[in-house]
């Protein structure tokens, strides 16, 4: 979201603080959007609507002179105060805007209606893939046209102003062609002259210089130059985007809710803010299987679970289609941590030495129970993701029991930082 003043700096009104009002009401903005990420419905989700902020922060800052001394004012309909009454501070600190009708706290709120488009901007306003670094030519090249210089001949909209009137302004020293006010000067010197030779001689030469300057116009075709631009070819960045999803037995449906969400919050910021991604689809059970996008987020499926199968589709996809040296390689994988015990081994065995040395970034969001707590006990899928992560691999794994914490664990894995790097 960018936020573009051009108004003049009016009096009284401070232009600094004015930004700074402006950069405080698009926190608000975002803060409000995340909510509204945080308990919509699946399918409404990003569809833009209603959002509100507190009216509190709205008002521009202004200054106001201030008044000194004693001020005598008369406020009609006064029946319970007279001169020298002390004004009690009203209970609980309340005072200025009124709350509510009835009893109880009541909050003012300035509510406006966002777009999809202006929805999903301020969504995705500080987001970006980490890493993304390796480019190369697509096959159906793209160009974009780029400065090469100047030119004589193009389009009237191309004029180069400032060159046309350098150029001319050389050429017009160069050749000495009079200057306006020499000509003027010249005029008055005439018209002031009492003697008739000298008059002669100061008409002859000024009919001299305004032939000169006839002869040598202000600006010549020949001074005109327009903006050159060529086509070239653009680095198209190339990546793909790998969603692992468990939907075995042992992931209820608050747990796929939980999943469903967070890959929902993924693909429409890939799709959104990226040309050249691919997505691919992959859930399993004890075995997988890759889908289309509306199988993936809304079909049934149940099992087992074996997740060494998932990382093994995945292996298989890259090899057959996208080559590690051209391609960015990410991969985000969501489960509730079971796996089958025989499966550990195998699971660790492709994650560490055929996943990861191929991704630029690979985030497990690990999903629990809605009255879970995170932090209680690990997973034997975490605790063996834990121990490969020690390895300094680009590994990011975080924790989610809640559908408000969908939008915080995306944001902190998907943040636009200074230095990308995976973070603990």
């Amino acid at each position: 979201m960018h936020i573009i003043d051009r108004r003049l700096n009016p009096r009284g009104k401070s232009l600094e603080n004015r930004q700074r009002f402006l950069r405080r009401a698009k926190d608000a903005v975002q803060q409000a959007v995340r909510r509204s990420l945080q308990n919509g419905n699946l399918r409404d989700v990003l569809n833009g609507g209603e959002v509100s902020i507190p009216i509190g922060g709205v008002a521009e800052p202004s200054f106001h002179r201030g008044e000194g001394g004693v001020r005598d004012r008369v406020l009609p309909g006064n029946t319970d105060f007279t001169e020298g009454d002390i004004i009690q501070r009203p209970p609980g600190g309340g005072g200025g805007r009124p709350k509510e009708a009835g009893e109880g706290d009541g909050e003012d709120s300035f509510r406006f209606v966002l777009t999809r488009e202006e929805f999903l901007d301020i969504f995705l306003d500080d987001l970006e893939l980490p890493d993304l670094a390796k480019r190369r030519l697509s096959e159906t090249e793209e160009t974009t046209p780029t400065r090469a210089g100047f030119t004589v001949s193009g389009s009237p909209s191309n004029i180069a102003i400032s060159r046309t009137t350098r150029l001319a302004m050389m050429r017009r020293i160069a050749l000495r062609r009079p200057k306006i006010e020499e000509i003027d000067a010249l005029q008055r010197e005439i018209d002031e002259c009492d003697i008739e030779e000298k008059r002669i001689l100061l008409e002859a030469r000024l009919k001299s210089l305004k032939d000169k300057s006839r002869r040598i116009p202000y600006i010549d075709p020949l001074d005109v130059r327009y903006r050159r631009f060529e086509n070239t070819p653009r680095p198209v960045t190339k990546a793909v985007m790998f969603c692992l999803m468990d939907v075995s037995g042992s992931m209820t449906e608050h747990m796929k809710d939980l999943a469903k969400r967070f890959y929902l919050l993924l693909y429409l910021f890939l799709t959104r803010r990226y040309e050249k991604v691919e997505i691919v689809f992959i859930r399993h059970t004890e075995k997988a299987e890759e889908v289309d996008e509306e199988t993936f987020f809304y079909g049934q499926a149940t099992g087992g679970t074996m997740v060494s199968s998932a990382l093994a589709a995945m292996r298989t996809i890259v090899a057959a289609r996208f080559d590690p040296s051209e391609w960015n390689i990410y991969a985000a994988q969501a489960s509730d941590g079971d796996n089958s015990y025989r499966d550990e081994t195998a699971t660790g065995e492709l994650l560490r030495h055929a996943i990861l040395p191929l991704c630029q970034y690979f985030a497990y969001i690990e999903v629990g129970d809605e009255d879970g707590d995170s932090s209680v006990s690990n997973s034997p899928l975490w605790s063996l993701y834990e121990g490969i992560r020690s390895d300094l691999l680009p590994l990011a794994m975080r924790k989610v029991c809640r559908k408000t914490e969908i939008f915080p664990v995306f944001h902190d894995l998907f943040q636009k930082q200074a230095h990308s790097k995976v973070e603990p």
